[in-house]
Formats: structure tokens, C-alpha cells, sequence
């Protein structure tokens, strides 16, 4: 006779905003009958990325149905206030401290209202032995998962995921200095490594849109890592040998504001090295050239703008360097 897993479903509040509205999430938990690790999955930290959302529901399809080890939890919308204006932040008029949700962790249920947020779904996050928060990438970026770099069991979480690439970061004094300006010290991924809970990011590719083949890469995904570590019953589906490289180091940005226009050539996943031509940035009213944008090291092409507007300081292109196994 199979043992299904327990489905529960929690109305949980987050926060509470000036009127005395309730920002609130749902949380499920699927419970098996026996003894196990915890995991928890979230999607949604940033509104427009919402992949991870139907792949939540995805999983609502499968998990209730399964004989589990353990325990599930799964936040399908871990920011309601970004979620409901399809964006990256939430107004500065609602949180002018910290706008970007995942720059916060574990929070402070004193401090502000993503800070309160996260305070409240760290004690969900906080007790798990495994994390997966799902991200989505823009259209002009490809696949992959983020783990931190020396942490073998976030290494293995990445691994089993199964995305072509997979991108090692840096944290703390080994972290270059633009990654503590940008507050990264502060990401839900850093935070749980930290606390000796490992914890990957995948990034599935394309925003605003559900999109087949990111969902599949998702559920894939995590029912892999659920294999791993023996919460479901099965084996790891393969998805054959990933590129290894670290990030953050190849960014290259727009020095002036303008319009750019990317090189044709440029193909996302594709081998660069130190030189190559990405772009050019010109200034749309007298069209004089103000940079031509290069590559600063080899690597594999992750990431290139196709939204022609820029601004100083703007990423136009990001390169993984490459890591030896």
C-alpha cells in the first residue's frame, strides 16, 4: 500500500503595510511518513521571475502523490509586493532601505518590510537541510545554477540540478569588492551557506513569461535534488557533464549612456576570450561612437543585453571564467 505524503497549505503574513494591509504568502508543506531531510523551495523573491512559480505548481502536482522521506516546503511567491507589479524591486515609497528582497537575509522582524518578510519565511528557511530558491533570468541569459564557491554540499545540489552551466561565487574576504557593495553578502544563498545549510540559485532562463523548456529544467531539477538526497525514492536523471566557472568576474558595463548595438556574432553559451568585439554604445542623437565595448578575459558568454537603451553603469554583457574541476 503507498504511503502518500501529507499536504499542508499556511496562510502566512509577512508584513504589514502603513493602511494595516497584510502582505501575505502561502506556504506548503508535504509531509512523509517516515523520517527524513527538510527542504525548502521558493520562487518569486523577485516578481517578473516567475518560472519558478509554475514550477512550484508543477511539483503540487506530483509531490501529494509520492511516498516522501521528510519534508517539503515550498513558497511559490516569496514576494507578493513585487510579484503584483511584475518587477525586480519593490517601490522605494514601501521600503526606500532595502528595495531588493534578496539582499536581506535572514532579515530583522524589527527592521523594514522586506527585512520583516524575510524574517518570516527564515523561520521556514532556517530549519531546512537543503534550499532551492528558484530565479529567473532575463531572455538574454542562459541557464545555470549558482552555488557558493568551497561549500561541497552546495556544490552537489548544483551538480544533481542539472543545468549546462553551473557558476561558483565567491563570498566574504575571497569576494571581489564590487560583490559587497552590491550587498550580495546578504543573498539568501550566502546566508544559508553560512548557517551550514546548503543552497543553490538556479537561474532559469527568460522573465515575465512561462516559458516550457525553463519549467521543465526547474521540475527537473528539483526532483533531482529531492533524489539526491534520498527524499524521494529514484534515480538522478543525468543531464550530462555541466561547464564549471565562476561569476561575477567578466561583467563588462556601459561606460556612457546611449543605444548599443551587440556584435551579430554573439551567441549565448559561446567561448570568448579577452578582446573579442561585443558592441558598440553611441549616442543616439548625433550617432557618434562613445565605446566600443570588448571582452576583459576569456570565458563563456552567460549573459548580453539585447534592450538597446543603456545607461552608465548598465551591464552589457557577463563572462563565466572557467574553473578546473
Amino acid at each position: 500500500m503507498t504511503r502518500s505524503a501529507r499536504h499542508r497549505r499556511e496562510r502566512v503574513t509577512l508584513a504589514r503595510l502603513p493602511s494595516g494591509v497584510e502582505v501575505t504568502t502561502t506556504v506548503h508543506s508535504y509531509e512523509g511518513p517516515d523520517d527524513g531531510p527538510t527542504v525548502y523551495v521558493q520562487a518569486a523573491q523577485h516578481g517578473r521571475e516567475i518560472n519558478g512559480t509554475e514550477v512550484c505548481r508543477r511539483l503540487h502536482d506530483e509531490l501529494p502523490t509520492t511516498e516522501l522521506r521528510g519534508r517539503v516546503v515550498v513558497v511559490p511567491v516569496a514576494n507578493p509586493l513585487t510579484f503584483d507589479r511584475v518587477s525586480y524591486t519593490t517601490p522605494e515609497i514601501l521600503d526606500s532601505v532595502n528595495p531588493n528582497m534578496n539582499r536581506v537575509w535572514p532579515g530583522n522582524p524589527e527592521g523594514t518590510v522586506h527585512q520583516r518578510m524575510v524574517a518570516s519565511l527564515w523561520e521556514y528557511a532556517g530549519e531546512a537541510d537543503a534550499i532551492v530558491d528558484l530565479h529567473t533570468g532575463s531572455p538574454d541569459m542562459q541557464t545555470h545554477t549558482v552555488f557558493m564557491e568551497g561549500d561541497p554540499g552546495s556544490r552537489d545540489l548544483a551538480n544533481v540540478f542539472g543545468t549546462d552551466l553551473l557558476l561558483a561565487e565567491q563570498a566574504g574576504e575571497e569576494a571581489p569588492d564590487s560583490w559587497h557593495r552590491r550587498g550580495f553578502d546578504g543573498k539568501l544563498r550566502v546566508v544559508a551557506a553560512r548557517e551550514g545549510i546548503p543552497a543553490i540559485t538556479p537561474e532559469l532562463a527568460h522573465n515575465k513569461q512561462i516559458v516550457e523548456d525553463a519549467v521543465k529544467t526547474g521540475v527537473r531539477g528539483v526532483l533531482n535534488v529531492l533524489r539526491s538526497l534520498d527524499v524521494l525514492d529514484g534515480q538522478v536523471i543525468p543531464t550530462g557533464e555541466p561547464r564549471l566557472a565562476r561569476n561575477h568576474l567578466g561583467r563588462v558595463d556601459a561606460k556612457e549612456s546611449g543605444l548599443f548595438r551587440p556584435a551579430k556574432s554573439l551567441e549565448l553559451g559561446q567561448t570568448v576570450s579577452a578582446g573579442d568585439d561585443l558592441g558598440v554604445v553611441y549616442d543616439p542623437t548625433t550617432y557618434e561612437v562613445l565605446q566600443r565595448a570588448e571582452v576583459t578575459r576569456d570565458g563563456i558568454l552567460y549573459a548580453i543585453t539585447r534592450e538597446a537603451t543603456v545607461k552608465g553603469g548598465d551591464r552589457l554583457a557577463s563572462v563565466a571564467v572557467p574553473l578546473e574541476e
